[in-house]
């Protein structure tokens, strides 16, 4: 096969997968209408809370199910490329598996497969995703004790909020239109496409929220959305590929620890999420898990977002769950560790690779020859701290010296050593 028709034919493939992959929308379909969350809250509110009712539609994905399943045939997986297309059309075939179970025990099997599980090892640490969580928990309890207030502040109003974020939108987006839309049906605080970011309405934002929704949704999500829409053959890089989840919110997650935009507070629901997948696991119903974000700090109407979280398409009496904000953590993780790794043997490039469009780690190694040949174009949109290499190696070399003292073994008193002048 000559260069121009192996292109031709991973044109094809690329542009058949987007059209099927389309219509595999995981959150779009497992999230749930306002009215079931207001109708719990309101049975909460009266004293008698009642588990929401909840159903699922099965059959929808027959079709693209089959024509994953005959696409990935055609493809020779020996084609680094043709690799990358078929592991992005199975992530999409695992994902519509997963919906077409929803309420049922394969989906949670499908979802650990898609996303990880608490009890899984992160990488490259002898720790669980769990046992992480409950260490940040532990830490942030003894600082609340301290007196530290974990409150930021919010008294923004959504439409301010969105007000703004154009703005600082406008001058980073400099070939494209970025909006800002407020949704009041928005289950989530905020959700990012590649043109549009989404605030929930009625709902007050902090400063420091603003900052993460602008490092974390609009310059990662929309950012490498974006990318990989203007890229010139693999137009699927401008998907949000199950498999490219992990690293997606590790490198948004990142990039607010890097720009200063995290918290405490936003660590610590990252963790709760992670204790309260688990409680559901074990059993948990809706109610139990809602109860567990109360007694933690969060408001009722918070609480029953975050549950909701854990529950959408699965099963509101428990077991049966959706495990994908395991990967926050698991992905902060391995994407600091590949920031870090790739300073260290002397291979930068790497990083503004990963804004080439939605990509999973590994696909920055399987799609190396792309990149060179230019099958793969260079990201148009690469946040500030991404690009500014230096600071970043210090910051990466820093915090990996810092991670490796063990705060237990010291006193506050001991850490500078005593002199003895005579």
């Amino acid at each position: 096969m000559s260069p121009s028709q192996r292109r031709e034919r991973i044109v094809d493939v690329d542009r058949r997968l987007v059209a099927i992959a389309k219509e595999i929308r995981v959150l779009g379909e497992l999230s749930w209408p306002a009215e079931t969350v207001d109708a719990f809250l309101a049975s909460w509110r009266r004293g008698e809370p009642e588990l929401p009712a909840v159903t699922y539609p099965h059959g929808r994905h027959r079709t693209q199910l089959e024509a994953l399943l005959e696409l990935r045939r055609e493809l020779d997986v020996h084609d680094p490329v043709q690799s990358f297309l078929d592991d992005t059309a199975g992530s999409y075939r695992a994902a519509g598996r997963m919906l077409e179970h929803a309420g049922t025990p394969s989906f949670l099997e499908l979802s650990q497969t898609l996303y990880g599980k608490p009890d899984d090892r992160l990488p490259g640490a002898s720790i669980t995703h769990l046992e992480a969580a409950d260490q940040l928990l532990a830490a942030t309890d003894k600082l609340a004790d301290a007196g530290l207030d974990f409150d930021p502040g919010a008294t923004i109003p959504s439409e301010e909020a969105a007000a703004r974020m154009r703005d600082r939108l406008a001058s980073f987006f400099t070939k494209h239109d970025v909006e800002v839309v407020v949704d009041p049906h928005l289950g989530a605080k905020a959700m990012a496409g590649a043109k549009r970011v989404r605030l929930r309405g009625d709902t007050l934002f902090s400063e420091l929220d603003l900052d993460q929704l602008v490092e974390h949704e609009a310059f990662i999500h929309s950012a490498t959305a974006l990318n990989g829409r203007e890229q010139p053959v693999l137009t699927v890089l401008g998907l949000g590929a199950p498999r490219t989840t992990l690293t997606q919110e590790g490198l948004a997650t990142v990039a607010e620890l890097a720009t200063r935009a995290i918290d405490l507070a936003r660590l610590r629901r990252i963790a709760l999420r992670i204790r309260a997948i688990h409680l559901a696991i074990e059993g948990a119903d809706f109610v139990e898990v809602f109860r567990f974000f109360l007694e933690r700090g969060q408001s009722d109407e918070e609480s029953v977002r975050s549950a909701m979280r854990v529950f959408r398409g699965g099963d509101v009496r428990g077991r049966w769950v959706f495990t994908k904000d395991v990967v926050y953590l698991q992905g902060l993780v391995a994407v600091h560790t590949f920031l870090r790794k790739s300073i260290a043997d002397h291979k930068p490039f790497l990083i503004e690779r990963l804004f080439a469009g939605r990509m999973a780690l590994s696909d920055v190694f399987l799609l190396e020859e792309a990149f060179t040949d230019g099958l793969v174009a260079p990201a148009l949109y690469v946040p500030a701290w991404a690009r500014n290499l230096r600071a970043l190696a210090a910051y990466l070399a820093f915090t990996a010296v810092a991670y490796s003292i063990d705060l237990g073994a010291i006193e506050l008193e001991q850490i500078l050593p005593a002199y003895d002048f005579e």
